[in-house]
């Protein structure tokens, strides 16, 4: 219930909502009056803890459910979205060590899959798949800083371990292809390319997209390679 409220933080949590996320579509006769108890518990927990600071009440019992207040910047997940947002802005006016300086930043916040020590009912569950796309918009947009400031050879390394990890991530060929090629590893770009069609086509049943083709033939022919954008 903690996790629930917390990555809701200043919004409504609805009763309901929560009866759900613990119970799923099972709950029992005592649902209400448990999630009840289990509200006090947290009220104690912050007490104990003394985390209110200014005496302020955090968690608030509203009609209908519960709304625990966070400060600005006090959860990993908000100061993530703000370094990733302004990253954004920096991309968009070219400012690209800027960029990749704050999306560093942001992913050295990621410790692990988050909430991984949490049982996760089917509302946790969403929020987890919403933030594990966050990340890896912001680990694109990283790497493609790096690729606008040169980094070509620091790259290789990194993407083909992410390759290993999502071997259909198109993208993550293409960026490893280009780079190989900006490196003056020609025959390594081809490779890798051949690498990416065997398993598309092995797993399933694909081509790799027009854009990765148009990649592949700007290589052999040996001209400028340009990355494909995020």
């Amino acid at each position: 219930m903690l996790a629930l409220l917390l990555v809701s933080a200043n919004r409504l949590v609805l009763v309901d909502s929560i009866i759900r996320e613990l119970w799923d579509d099972n709950p029992p006769k005592s649902a209400l009056t448990t999630t009840q108890t289990y509200i006090y518990q947290i009220r104690n927990l912050i007490q104990r803890e003394r985390l209110s600071g200014s005496g302020r009440e955090l968690l608030l019992t509203k009609p209908f459910g519960y709304t625990l207040l966070v400060d600005q910047d006090q959860l990993d997940q908000d100061r993530f979205d703000h370094l990733v947002t302004r990253a954004e802005g920096f991309a968009r006016a070219g400012q690209h060590e800027a960029a990749a300086a704050d999306l560093r930043q942001a992913l050295g916040l990621w410790q692990g899959p988050p909430l991984a020590n949490v049982t996760q009912g089917p509302l946790l569950r969403s929020h987890v798949v919403h933030l594990a796309e966050r990340r890896t918009h912001a680990l694109e947009l990283r790497i493609e800083a790096d690729m606008h400031l040169g980094r070509h050879r620091e790259l290789i390394g990194e993407l083909r371990s992410l390759i290993a990890e999502n071997p259909l991530h198109e993208w993550l060929h293409a960026q490893l292809i280009t780079v190989l090629s900006q490196a003056g590893r020609r025959g390594e770009a081809l490779a890798a390319f051949q690498g990416l069609r065997e398993v598309l086509n092995r797993e399933l049943g694909l081509d790799p997209s027009p854009a990765v083709q148009r990649l592949h033939r700007e290589v052999l022919r040996g001209g400028r390679v340009l990355a494909i954008p995020a």
